[in-house]
């Protein structure tokens, strides 16, 4: 039995962050993001889900146990919102807040053109 385990931390979510090497990337998404169509291009091959969960929640539990690669600029990324790519929704805010703890200084995400 494992302990000090995330309990939103799944099986097949630990088996994908074990598998993972510099240069490979997570990705957080809500209902809306085409998860079927973009998992099957990768090496698992279908999406994983952490269910009953906010996306701030899926990163304390995904930080807990792997750390950012902090030496490439793109280590965290957020879709932009469309015609004012600065501004900020309260989740990114929320996971910005994530990120940080888990860092323990502040270093905010690139933003990404949808």
């Amino acid at each position: 039995m494992l302990k000090n385990l995330d309990p939103a931390l799944t099986a097949d979510v630990l088996y994908i962050l074990r598998s993972m090497g510099h240069g490979d990337v997570v990705v957080i998404t809500d209902t809306n993001f085409p998860a079927q169509s973009v998992a099957k291009t990768t090496t698992f091959g279908r999406p994983v889900m952490m269910d009953n969960i906010s996306t701030p929640a899926a990163i304390r539990a995904i930080l807990s146990v792997m750390p950012l690669d902090t030496f490439v600029d793109d280590f965290a990324m957020r879709m932009e919102m469309v015609d004012d790519p600065t501004q900020i929704p309260p989740v990114q805010a929320e996971a910005q807040a994530e990120i940080n703890a888990a860092e323990g200084a502040e270093r905010a995400m690139l933003g990404v053109e949808r």
